[in-house]
């Protein structure tokens, strides 16, 4: 078992890129992309599914841990690990993997090697970001996350493609350029790229306040443009619409969110506490912004991208709440916002496969052609918009409750209005698409429900999203040992509502 659990990790890397390497190399006959691909996803899950049954609940520290030399100088290290922030997220990636693959059955009906081989390798991107305790190590997972995205999207756009992906690419990589700087300029001044290092020393080094003020922002502006925080959400809408549904999934969202987490609080508290007043503000703006546009939205993709917009900044709101519960619940909404977004996506897939279009007005009256499909959204729905026993309503209670005593009463009423619009658009987009008059495109086609794939990916995401909502504990254990409040006894520069994230995934204090 040490044996597996030292080198869990790299075969979790590993899988996903020798599955890309297999459908590159095979020829591009019948469904033979999608099965590689599809096999190598469910092996790559079924690894992660490892991290969680063999965490140790009692144990501080990153576990799984590998550190090895790589490249002398600079000093680059082969340094990974998972804690309570990152271990469910992992898992989460390796679960959207064949459901993407799923999704993508059907809608991908040409160059399916380059399509497959690119999406693994953007799985691949994605572990790296969450495990990787190197910076310069996160950096090369970071950028190589934007390069599958980017190209696919350009190949497989609906209309426009090419420049929703020149767009995405262009929003997402220039806010990269400083972030470069920034770990050079640490680096300059300790020596290390390693994480646990650089806390020790920023915490307790003499590192200039003006110059580090600077560092954490350019951190901080390339983790905002990828979540993506309001105002710099202009690439959002035009992704969501172009983007193949697998990558729809994961664009936004997770990796910037954890990157605040992991790499603007836990490096840098003290520039993380000056800068969440504005940070609160522009989430609470973006939560409020989002839900009002999804409201006026005519296409389902848009709807989603503003959706999405709305959900990010109310776990944005979490992070810099900076409070213990805040950040169990944006660990948690996280999860959520992937599992219910996944069934969602590709539910809505299906229907453009179907029906071709995405005009929310196209649709009426598919509940009684497509029953399974309209049960399997209106669960997803429900659960995205928080009803209780559904996992929504768990992440959006310790948020709104976490904000109410820790941070503001004024800005818990404006995010919870957010919530509230939330539902109005969501249970809108139900109606108009499932129930209602039969519209002439409805009637003019066969009714063809959900098929057996989809249906098998369906029915353990709607399972997984009642057990997270009555047994969150299963999570939220996990999650909160890398949460600790701090204890800052001598130690004045830091403000005591400040959470770090320790070097071993504990709080330092």
């Amino acid at each position: 078992m040490d044996a597996i659990n030292q080198s869990i990790l790299t075969l979790i890397l590993l899988v996903p890129l020798a599955g890309a390497l297999l459908v590159a190399v095979l020829p591009d006959r019948a469904k033979l992309p999608n099965w590689i691909a599809l096999l190598t996803t469910l092996a790559s899950f079924v690894l992660t599914l490892h991290l969680p049954i063999h965490f140790v609940l009692g144990q501080s520290g990153f576990q799984y841990e590998i550190n090895r030399p790589w490249i002398e100088s600079p000093v680059i290290s082969y340094h990974v690990g998972v804690d309570g922030l990152s271990l469910w997220l992992v898992v989460l990636t390796g679960l959207l993997g064949p459901v993407g693959i799923i999704a993508s059955w059907s809608a991908i009906a040409e160059r399916r090697k380059v399509f497959y081989s690119l999406f693994l390798v953007q799985q691949t991107a994605m572990v790296g970001v969450f495990i990787s305790l190197d910076l310069m190590l996160y950096y090369g997972f970071w950028e190589l996350s934007l390069v599958p995205m980017a190209i696919l999207i350009a190949m497989y756009g609906r209309k426009d493609g090419p420049k929703a992906a020149l767009k995405f690419f262009l929003f997402t990589f220039i806010p990269s350029a400083p972030l470069l700087v920034a770990i050079l300029w640490l680096y300059a001044r300790t020596g290390s790229f390693d994480f646990a290092t650089l806390q020790i020393l920023i915490a307790h080094g003499n590192l200039p306040a003006a110059a580090m003020c600077w560092v954490a922002f350019a951190f901080l502006f390339a983790f905002a443009v990828k979540v993506p925080v309001f105002p710099l959400h202009g690439w959002l809408a035009d992704t969501f619409s172009e983007a193949p549904v697998a990558l729809a999934m994961v664009v936004a969202g997770k990796l910037g969110l954890y990157s605040m987490l992991r790499f603007h609080v836990g490096l840098f508290p003290v520039q993380a506490r000056a800068a969440a007043p504005y940070l609160i503000a522009l989430a609470v703006i973006g939560i409020l912004y989002g839900a009002c546009l999804a409201l006026v939205q005519r296409d389902f993709w848009r709807l989603m991208a503003f959706a999405a917009l709305s959900h990010l900044s109310l776990i944005t709101l979490a992070i810099y709440g900076l409070t213990f519960t805040g950040w169990t619940g944006a660990i948690y909404q996280i999860l959520n916002h992937g599992t219910v977004d996944a069934a969602l996506f590709l539910l809505l897939g299906a229907l453009e496969v179907r029906y071709g279009t995405s005009q929310i007005n196209a649709y009426g009256g598919l509940a009684a052609k497509l029953p399974r499909a309209a049960t399997f959204f209106v669960i997803a729905t429900l659960a995205m918009i928080g009803l209780p026993m559904l996992n929504g309503f768990v992440g959006e209670f310790l948020i709104l409750s976490s904000t109410f005593t820790g941070v503001s009463r004024s800005w818990t009423i404006a995010a919870t209005l957010g919530v509230i619009l939330g539902a109005a658009y969501m249970l809108w987009l139900v109606q108009r698409l499932f129930y209602g008059a039969e519209s002439k495109l409805i009637a003019s086609r066969p009714a063809d429900d959900l098929h057996f794939r989809e249906w098998v990916v369906l029915a353990p995401l709607t399972v997984l999203m009642l057990v997270m909502g009555l047994a969150p504990s299963i999570w939220t254990n996990s999650i909160q040992t890398g949460i600790h409040p701090p204890d800052l006894k001598g130690s004045a520069a830091l403000p005591p509502s400040v959470l770090q994230i320790s070097i071993h995934g504990e709080v330092q204090r």
